[in-house]
């Protein structure tokens, strides 16, 4: 129905904004990592979800198409609704989500703000199949082979292990080369983790 709606930030608030476009003051519904980059007075582009439920018609915008295309492939995990997508992308980036669904990373959910362990698995499991793997080894051609997220998944559990954040440990893994041994790939990893200290 509505593919983007672009305007100038009149109000945002703790959970949505409002995008003034055509003398029509549009409220949109938004996650915190899509609020944090708009400003009052500022001009922006939102990508918009039309969501109709029982009781109440909902638009929803994203600052990316990315994010946007997460939240509809969330809301279509069985039990999770709209609020709960907005939850994940608060606390996660598209790229996040992506990475844990090819890796098992159900710990990467830990961060998101009443989402337990179930939840998060239930997401992966039935997101499965249907994301992309470009955040796999965005600065090396990675292969997304079976084999491939099998190692990764074993060094990011290895740095969870460790005490990392699981979203932490997911990027720090993507963005290292392909490894013969899970052992190579976890040092790896721990190099790129303390270069960002």
């Amino acid at each position: 129905m509505y593919a983007y709606i672009r305007g100038t930030t009149d109000a945002v608030f703790a959970d949505r904004a409002i995008i003034e476009a055509g003398g029509i003051g549009y409220e949109l519904i938004c996650s915190g990592n899509t609020l944090k980059k708009m400003h009052q007075g500022e001009q922006a582009k939102l990508f918009a979800h039309f969501h109709l439920a029982q009781d109440a018609v909902v638009l929803y915008g994203f600052y990316t198409e990315d994010e946007r295309a997460i939240f509809r492939k969330l809301i279509s995990v069985s039990r999770i609704g709209p609020k709960v997508a907005l939850n994940v992308l608060s606390a996660l980036s598209p790229d996040d989500v992506t990475l844990a669904v090819l890796t098992d990373n159900a710990a990467a959910f830990d961060c998101v703000h009443g989402m337990g362990r179930k939840t998060a698995e239930r997401i992966i499991l039935e997101l499965k199949g249907k994301v992309d793997s470009k955040p796999m080894g965005k600065s090396q051609k990675a292969s997304s082979s079976e084999g491939s997220n099998t190692l990764r998944t074993e060094a990011i559990a290895a740095l969870v292990a460790l005490g990392y954040d699981g979203a932490v440990a997911g990027r720090a893994v993507a963005s290292v080369p392909e490894c013969d041994r899970v052992e190579d790939m976890i040092m790896a990893a721990l190099r790129e983790l303390s270069n960002k200290k």
